[in-house]
């Protein structure tokens, strides 16, 4: 991404599941490199901190860590980025730390309501089979991660680099409802990721001719910010225009 006159924003960028901070590294780097400020959290359990995983990590505490990371470093008009899983977290941090935030932006990431869960939405089928895994591989409470090429991701380099940091995901993060709260003045954004389409996220496809959102389509797989970082990366830019 070239370097440009760009209004400076700070970005919250919070991973999906299966992932860690790690995830971002190159779109960090090209928004850093054009002025921005970046923040990219592990959520308790997974990436650099999976040795915290234990039966009771839930949705609440993912909501927590990220609220306590903008507490801790007093930051406020925040551009709150959540990644598949993540748009769970990014919703409950709107409920409890809104006044800070200025966009969120929903990459390939489920949008849910109030009380709604991660399994509530994938539907029966999907969420039979995810608990399922969690008794068979996981002792009843970890979801084995999927392998790099059901997330889009097929460069080898690339492949090899996620089986190497993927790690199992805590059920009851699947679980638990989240605590959401209608928030008018924050702008919303939603990036869908086409080309393959994961499936469980084409129902946003529909935020397109929704006034409320801003809606934009990458032709990547659902891990963008492996696949596409520079496309990624620049739209990120532009809404902090």
């Amino acid at each position: 991404m070239a370097r440009g006159k760009l209004s400076s924003a700070t970005f919250v960028l919070v991973h999906g599941a299966w992932h860690g901070g790690w995830c971002w590294a190159r779109v960090a780097r090209m928004l850093r490199d054009v002025g921005h400020t970046v923040h990219t959290p592990t959520l308790t359990g997974l990436g650099e901190r999976a040795h915290l995983a234990r039966p009771d990590v839930d949705l609440a505490l993912h909501v927590q860590d990220v609220v306590a990371l903008i507490e801790a470093e007093e930051l406020r008009q925040v551009i709150l980025v959540g990644h598949s899983y993540g748009g769970m977290v990014i919703t409950g941090v709107a409920a409890h730390a809104g006044g800070r935030l200025a966009h969120l932006v929903y990459l390939d990431a489920f949008v849910p309501s109030d009380g709604q869960s991660l399994l509530g939405l994938v539907g029966e089928e999907l969420a039979a089979g995810v608990r399922a895994a969690a008794r068979e591989h996981g002792e009843g409470w970890r979801i084995p991660p999927f392998p790099p090429e059901r997330f889009g991701v097929t460069n080898p380099k690339d492949v090899e680099w996620l089986t190497r940091h993927l790690v199992p995901q805590p059920l009851q993060t699947f679980e638990q409802g989240v605590q959401a709260k209608d928030r008018p003045s924050l702008k919303r954004s939603y990036i869908y990721c086409a080309k393959p389409a994961m499936g469980a996220f084409d129902r946003y496809a529909a935020l397109k001719s929704d006034r409320g959102w801003r809606y934009h389509e990458l032709a990547t797989g659902h891990d963008a910010m492996v696949t596409a970082a520079p496309d990624l990366a620049k739209i990120l830019a532009d809404s902090a225009g």
